[in-house]
């Protein structure tokens, strides 16, 4: 469907805001908290004068400006201005001298933007580093967005004037599975196409107004929620930050027509709605849109009950220059669970072997058209890896089904390998968010000595609920394959996430290893003890714990087997070995054994009292001590003295 009101075609950021200026000058831009609203013409002259004044600071086209700003009107107008004239690089505010000193000599910066007033460690870094630092000075008292920059003039300027379409607007850098961030140029061209596009499957009018909370760091925030509002004429409210406790002022003050945001975000702002039932009736909302993390099926159900419109899932990336797919907006059929068509580029799924593969076949989502990077720079082989002939290989897993709607299954370098067995975070995860007890789960690998990696997970429970971990694993077990049962499940206050909200997955290992280690419990009998001291002869270790997991300790299917064995010798209880799966622990294993040996003990127990009834005294004593010795536990030679 095509969208209600014109989608610009400009090729670059300044000729999109000046065509505005041009015909809507007197319409909002942005508008903020306690600000005067910024129009298009008032917000095109800024830019031309903002321009002029970098230019006189030998700042120019191509030429690469971080800035380290907060969230508000005055970074999205920075933004604007600079990637105008010059490139722009932003970088999160909380990130540690020691982070500031890889990105700032990582992108060679020409100069680096800091709001006066605010302490901010990337400032003796620049210095170190020998980087021109401006002051981005905010006149409140002027329009949302309006600043001065203060700074010392240069001697020479690369390029004056404005940026052109193959100019680089923005850098970024994306995080990956290694130390070292992954830097992604993108052009005017890629960004204003995916803007548009995200304006046409949103159906973007003038009329619209987006309320963004997310930070203006992040692709989400800058291209989904700035650049695609100023793409089809409407108007941005830029927001401090994320506050859940202020989010439902903002929508009653400003009465925007969508928000865009991650799921954690969107969790948060439902806890708040309860207190706002009033302001929910006359809700302005339109539509609800989710991106950047995998939303659940309960979270966007839940959305829709308390807002009472459609949420629409997209999909993206900082490589697409954030939008690939989205699902389409009523009356056009929404999949829950599915990411939905494709929006813009061109999606396709490949094996490894580089092979486009039919419908409802799994592979690699790979991507290509005007928004993408062209590539990572000073990065060879990733380039190598990531694309070919053509195509971007995004590195999630899919499929699309028969109506071309995209589906993904798992982040490949996510997956985790238990013993060959390629198991999807994800999966894990939405089995876990089921639980009615849960409110928020990851799955995450550890190392194991044997399998190579095994899987354990950490959730946060919802309030006021006793739910413990063998609990949660009994409620995955017929939900999961058993293979894909976590070894372990932490209660965790907090689930570590990055400052988009998205969970940190890397090094998950590492910051839960003293929970996943625990505390030595001793054990509390004779039963107990004895399954432990099976545990340490198979596994090789000298002291294990009434809590020790087999399969975290380095336990494995054939390790397993042993232990079942030795349990069957020492105690002529016979299980099956999915009993050791089911209950890991020692304490856990201590109890089914004593559980099956009950029932068995009230089955005998039963029988020789049937028998009993048939036979003379002398051969019922006889029958006895052979049921007896059949089922020597302390429970049946209880029955010795049974009449």
């Amino acid at each position: 469907m095509e969208p209600n009101g014109p989608i610009h075609t400009s090729h670059s950021i300044y000729h999109l805001i000046k065509s505005h200026a041009e015909r809507i000058p007197d319409a909002i831009a942005i508008a903020a908290p306690g600000r005067i609203p910024l129009t298009y013409s008032r917000l095109f002259t800024h830019v031309e004068n903002t321009v002029e004044t970098l230019n006189a600071m030998g700042i120019g086209r191509n030429d690469r400006v971080a800035i380290v700003l907060p969230n508000g009107p005055e970074t999205a107008v920075a933004f604007l201005t600079l990637a105008a004239s010059a490139t722009c690089a932003p970088l999160n505010p909380a990130y540690q001298a020691n982070e500031f000193d890889f990105y700032l000599s990582d992108l060679n910066a020409k100069a680096l933007i800091v709001q006066s007033g605010l302490d901010c460690p990337a400032v003796p870094v620049a210095r170190k580093h020998a980087i021109p630092v401006l002051e981005l000075l905010p006149l409140p008292k002027a329009e949302a967005g309006i600043f001065a920059v203060r700074g010392d003039e240069q001697p020479f300027s690369t390029q004056d004037g404005f940026a052109q379409p193959d100019d680089l607007a923005l850098v970024l850098y994306t995080s990956g599975t290694t130390s070292r961030p992954k830097r992604v140029p993108l052009t005017h061209s890629n960004l204003l196409a995916s803007a548009r596009n995200i304006a046409a499957s949103l159906q973007l009018t003038e009329e619209d107004r987006c309320l963004n909370i997310m930070p203006l760091f992040h692709i989400h925030g800058v291209i989904g929620a700035i650049l695609s509002s100023l793409m089809a004429g409407s108007s941005v409210v830029c927001t401090p930050g994320f506050d859940t406790k202020k989010c439902f002022a903002w929508l009653e003050a400003f009465r925007p027509t969508w928000y865009t945001a991650v799921p954690t975000m969107h969790q948060a702002v439902l806890s708040c709605a309860p207190a706002n039932s009033e302001m929910l009736r006359h809700c302005s909302l339109r539509f609800i849109r989710s991106s950047s993390a995998p939303l659940s099926l309960r979270l966007m159900q839940r959305l829709e009950e308390v807002f009472h419109v459609p949420v629409i899932e997209a999909y993206g990336m900082t490589e697409a220059s954030h939008q690939i797919a989205s699902n389409p907006l009523p009356p056009r059929r929404r999949k829950p669970g599915s990411v939905g068509l494709a929006a813009g580029p061109e999606v396709d799924i490949m094996d490894e072997a580089g092979n486009f593969l039919r419908a409802g076949g799994t592979g690699e989502i790979v991507i290509r058209g005007v928004n993408v990077t062209p590539g990572y720079e000073n990065n060879p082989l990733e380039n190598e890896r990531a694309f070919a002939g053509g195509w971007f290989r995004t590195g999630d897993q899919g499929y699309l089904d028969s109506e071309g709607y995209l589906f993904i299954t798992g982040r490949l370098k996510e997956f985790i390998n238990r013993g060959g067995e390629k198991v999807s975070a994800r999966e894990i995860e939405a089995a876990l968010v089921g639980h009615p007890e849960i409110y928020e789960a990851v799955a995450f690998a550890v190392p194991h000595p044997s399998r190579g990696e095994d899987i354990a997970a950490a959730v946060v429970l919802r309030d006021k609920t006793r739910v413990t971990e063998p609990m949660i694993r009994d409620y995955l077990f017929g939900r999961l394959a058993d293979f894909k049962i976590p070894s372990q499940v932490l209660i965790v206050d907090d689930i570590p996430k990055g400052a988009t909200g998205k969970v940190q997955r890397i090094g998950l290992a590492e910051k839960f290893a003293q929970q996943l280690k625990g505390q030595f419990v001793e054990p509390k009998s004779d039963l107990e003890t004895m399954i432990a001291s099976i545990y340490a002869e198979v596994l090789g270790i000298e002291r294990i714990s009434a809590g020790d997991n087999f399969f975290a300790l380095g336990g494995d299917s054939l390790r397993a087997t042993q232990v079942i064995s030795r349990v069957r010798a020492a105690l002529q209880v016979d299980l099956p070995i999915a009993t050791l799966f089911k209950k890991a622990t020692v304490a856990e294993l201590a109890d089914e054994i004593t559980r099956s040996a009950e029932a068995t003990d009230r089955t005998v127990q039963a029988e020789i009292l049937t028998e009993l009834k048939t036979v003379s005294e002398e051969d019922a004593q006889q029958l006895l001590a052979a049921k007896v010795d059949r089922h020597p536990s302390s429970i049946v030679k209880e029955k010795r003295k049974l009449p």
